[in-house]
């Protein structure tokens, strides 16, 4: 499956910025199963300084100044994308045994080779997920058991989360502690995947925050209108002696064809598709719009 993707982000201020540099984390990851075909940053005004690079956690990250007076700002990534969950199920079968218990998991996780120790940093506070609270912890202990699979107990955890909460765009921002995300049982995409990430933290294990996003179908018999997709998130564990393993609590489902992943990080605060600082004054207006559908041949 090849799906093109737009995503654009559009910023109109009140006021003339004189100077603006930003962050962009928006070029799709490649691995077994993902295939980036191709990639387009476009930005307007044009920068006057524009850099590429790899970030701590393996990421692409473009890196883009303008020093000319503007009112929008607006940033277009176009990707194509070639997607085969069978290619990465089939890579899966020769990685080892995902079905290893908790306490077998905690044990593995005390070696020092390369994959432990760099999973393991997923096992540490972050920006938006720390001090994990005594309720979260308690909500995780009913899926996770010494002697219960880890995969079992994630895939239990990421339907719990799918029933237990209600998802809803107006109650949460960036800013909105788990804690309150937690108590309220409702939220969005971003939310449940930091949620989840807490409760499997709080089992000892490593969990990180996917970025990137998800096909969506139009209602039978209506016509996909262009934009209306959005960004997506998720949470994926770490299972020693086999690797990675990504959950969506959002559909209640494991993320296949329909997935692209874009970055991994910590929690949200790494992995944002658009950041940065402006030199000005006055409000702004922000408007982002994703369209992602399979390509024409």
């Amino acid at each position: 499956m090849i799906f093109s993707i737009i995503h654009t982000t559009s910023y109109k201020y009140d006021n003339n910025v004189t100077y603006c540099h930003n962050l962009a984390i928006l070029k799709p990851k490649d691995f077994i199963g993902q295939k980036l075909l191709s990639y387009e940053l476009e930005i307007t005004p044009k920068p006057s300084f524009l850099n590429e690079n790899i970030d701590f956690f393996g990421n692409t990250v473009t890196h883009f100044s303008i020093d000319k007076q503007h009112k929008e700002l607006i940033v277009t990534a176009k990707s194509n994308v070639e997607r085969s969950f069978e290619i990465q199920e089939e890579n899966e079968h020769l990685k080892g045994d995902k079905n290893i218990t908790l306490d077998k998991a905690i044990e593995k996780l005390s070696s020092f080779s390369s994959e432990i120790i760099d999973a393991k940093q997923f096992l540490l506070d972050s920006p938006f997920i720390n001090k994990i609270s005594t309720s979260i912890k308690e909500y995780a202990e009913i899926s996770f058991k010494k002697e219960r699979s880890v995969f079992e107990a994630s895939k239990e955890l990421m339907k719990r989360i799918f029933t237990d909460f209600k998802f809803d765009a107006t109650f949460s921002t960036i800013a909105t502690p788990i804690e309150e995300v937690m108590k309220e049982k409702k939220g969005v995409c971003q939310d449940f995947a930091q949620v989840a990430i807490a409760c499997v933290r709080s089992m000892g294990l490593p969990a990180r925050y996917v970025s990137g996003y998800i096909e969506t179908l139009p209602p039978p018999g209506k016509e996909k209108l262009v934009g209306t997709d959005a960004s997506h998130a998720w949470f994926s564990v770490f299972i020693p002696g086999f690797g990675w393993v990504d959950f969506d609590p959002t559909n209640n489902q494991i993320p296949k064809n329909q997935h692209i992943t874009v970055a991994f990080g910590r929690d949200y605060y790494d992995v944002p598709p658009l950041k940065g600082v402006i030199y000005g004054s006055g409000n702004s207006i922000m408007k982002v719009s994703v369209d992602i559908r399979p390509a024409k041949d």
